[in-house]
């Protein structure tokens, strides 16, 4: 059985994937889906988040030893949880079978103005220092991060209960950021497989990140034209889809290979 490990962005947790989770089971059925936290937010919101990309590797990686989860793993994850999938190729390359990296930017293939497009330099720092109640605060991310945030609303209640249940301190998404700042990849490609899902309308996060990754890496890229930043949000059967296409490709040059 494989085991699809889902990782979430800044400050969100497992119960933000949603239906996503139930969907995508029912997409890969001879598979075992499980989602996980980053600590400082979700079940682990009162743990201080780590100050690196590669400190949060270590604390999945032990978590799912904890659940009794070996390796080795597919990666499925979006944004900050796209750099800890990256790195933990680099550093247990051994424990993942692939990863698909959905709207992500790294450093050094990307500026800083594209990774994270400047008109939400203010709304951010607004929601992290600031907030506001818990109905504004998910109302501003939903509209942040999705392009259909009027069909979408219905996900708000949800996401405001998630908060109060798990709040997120902004030490821990300060921290959080500043992880995702500092975090640089090796030019080389990580020894895995890898493929790129970017929507092209994502006003988050320039599309042009995963763009040059791709081309740096050379692994397949595939665009959506319309969603925001959380495609799976936006779109989910496409986004299933796609992981389908790219499983039954990577099948079969492992065929043609042997």
């Amino acid at each position: 059985m494989e085991n699809w490990i889902l990782l979430r962005g800044l400050t969100r947790e497992t119960s933000h994937w949603g239906s996503f989770i139930g969907a995508f089971q029912q997409g890969l059925p001879a598979s075992r889906v499980i989602a996980v936290d980053i600590p400082g937010n979700g079940n682990l919101n009162a743990v201080a988040s780590p100050m690196s990309i590669q400190a949060m590797v270590s604390s999945c990686r032990a978590e799912l030893l904890r659940l009794g989860i070996a390796p080795p793993y597919y990666l499925f994850a979006m944004s900050l949880g796209a750099m800890v999938a990256t790195e933990w190729s680099y550093l247990a390359p051994h424990e993942i079978e692939g990863c698909v990296l959905i709207n992500t930017s790294l450093r050094p293939f990307s500026p800083f103005y594209q990774r994270l497009q400047t008109r939400n330099y203010l709304p951010l720092l607004r929601l992290v220092l600031f907030g506001g109640g818990a109905v504004h605060r998910e109302q501003t991310i939903l509209r942040l991060t999705s392009n259909k945030a009027c069909e979408r609303a219905s996900v708000i209640p949800d996401w405001v209960a998630a908060r109060m249940r798990h709040p997120v301190t902004a030490t821990n998404a300060l921290r959080q950021l500043l992880a995702a700042a500092r975090y640089t990849a090796h030019r080389e490609p990580p020894a895995t497989r890898m493929m790129l899902l970017a929507s092209s309308q994502d006003h988050l996060v320039d599309a042009a990140c995963s763009h040059a990754i791709a081309s740096n890496w050379q692994c397949p890229l595939a665009l959506h034209p319309s969603a925001g930043h959380d495609l799976p949000l936006d779109d989910p059967s496409w986004v299933i889809d796609q992981v389908q296409r790219w499983l039954k490709a990577s099948s079969s040059s492992r065929r043609e290979m042997t």
